[in-house]
């Protein structure tokens, strides 16, 4: 069985591409499911203009992975029983694709994702990732609990998704000039997707999953390939050396002003072992240990799979430890950004003293398989086998 996933913010740009879709594609049918307030799942099974079914489902725990697992999945192998051949799969707003996808690949081999799709009004776009509100402070979600912004959730789908349907429904006038910018920053923030302005330009089977994962994985820098699409740019900085954890945080503030998505991985040198990522969506920024450096990995523990800039990163002294940082945005300075983040390299007489007694502002723990709380790093830089996936 075939299925288009399409994940939205709002159910209103979901209703219209997949109204869109289900028209382009006759016969196949739709499903929908929402999640109200006090666990409540409402789901419609629909063909052409047929309702087929419309079911309403109390969640002992009404939380967005509860309706994937305990709704979502059954559903979908109720239709590959009775032998229905396509489906599209409208997710409820803020169910990631990536979740969504991984349950029904668990639980139903038999189910192939032909496309994830992303159904985005850009006129909207920008609003939603500066808002500092959580999804369902901003009314999006009926889970109090989600506290992503709507910002983290759109990122996070157009990192893995391979289509950005422009969906804008006719509820409020859509400012020209908003809907400019927002078609002008989709491609630097998904330069791989396909930016479909209509239903009938969608590629039939463009998900791979493994490669969405790949770029979705924390620290991970995918940068469009062409130029930059005015008055939107993305910079890129790398440093081969580590960073002074205390010049570091205080350049911080000044590197993630005006970015409407930083991301990256850091060598930080008062955790030089662990990999650090760097997410910065809108108004949040945050730091996220993701264990060690593939160069610190022991035989057995092998590589990640999706970890494919650590072995195109790889050096012969430091292996894949470095700093990578992007950093998207209007009118950014790349000149100034490198200056910024050169003063927070360690100098040569640091780098002779070792890491051992550098300050920990961010609070570093160890991860699996890394040195124990207080014991003293060592300076990593001898030469580094490759490791194997």
């Amino acid at each position: 069985m075939q299925l288009t996933l399409i994940s939205s913010l709002d159910a209103l740009c979901r209703q219209q591409a997949c109204d869109a879709l289900a028209e382009e594609n006759p016969g196949t049918v739709m499903v929908l499911h929402d999640l109200l307030e006090n666990g409540l799942v409402i789901r419609r099974l629909v063909r052409g203009r047929e309702i087929l079914e419309r079911t309403e489902t109390h969640l002992e725990h009404g939380c967005l992975s509860c309706t994937v697992r305990l709704d979502i999945v059954p559903t979908v192998e109720r239709l590959i029983e009775r032998g229905e051949r396509t489906a599209i799969l409208g997710l409820p707003p803020g169910v990631s694709l990536e979740a969504a996808i991984g349950a029904l690949q668990r639980g139903l081999p038999g189910a192939e994702v032909a496309n994830a799709v992303l159904a985005c009004a850009p006129d909207a776009l920008e609003d939603h990732i500066w808002d500092r509100h959580t999804l369902f402070e901003s009314g999006f979600t009926a889970a109090p609990e989600d506290h992503r912004t709507p910002g983290e959730f759109l990122l996070g789908e157009l990192c893995f998704s391979d289509t950005v349907l422009l969906a804008e429904p006719d509820v409020v006038p859509a400012d020209p000039a908003m809907r400019r910018r927002g078609l002008q920053l989709i491609p630097e923030l998904a330069p791989h997707a396909h930016i479909a302005a209509g239903h009938g330009d969608i590629r039939p089977g463009s998900h791979d999953c493994r490669e969405a994962l790949g770029r979705s994985n924390p620290g991970a820098v995918r940068i469009p390939a062409s130029s930059a699409t005015p008055p939107f740019t993305t910079v890129v900085h790398r440093s081969a050396r580590p960073l002074h954890p205390r010049r570091f945080q205080e350049a911080l503030p000044s590197l993630a002003e005006g970015c409407t998505w930083l991301r990256g991985r850091l060598w930080i040198a008062s955790a030089p072992k662990r990999r650090i990522a760097i997410q910065g969506i809108g108004p949040r920024v945050w730091l996220e240990n993701t264990g060690p450096w593939l160069a610190d990995r022991t035989p057995e523990a092998g590589a990640p799979l999706e970890d494919v800039d650590g072995h195109l990163d790889w050096h012969p002294v430091h292996g894949d430890r470095c700093t990578v940082i992007a950093a998207t945005g209007d009118g950014l300075d790349a000149a100034e950004i490198a200056a910024l983040l050169r003063r927070c390299e360690l100098t040569d007489a640091e780098m002779e003293a070792g890491f051992g007694n550098l300050p920990d502002p961010f609070h570093l723990e160890p991860g699996p398989g890394l040195n124990p709380p207080g014991q003293q790093e060592e300076n990593p830089l001898t030469p580094t086998p490759r490791s194997t996936p």
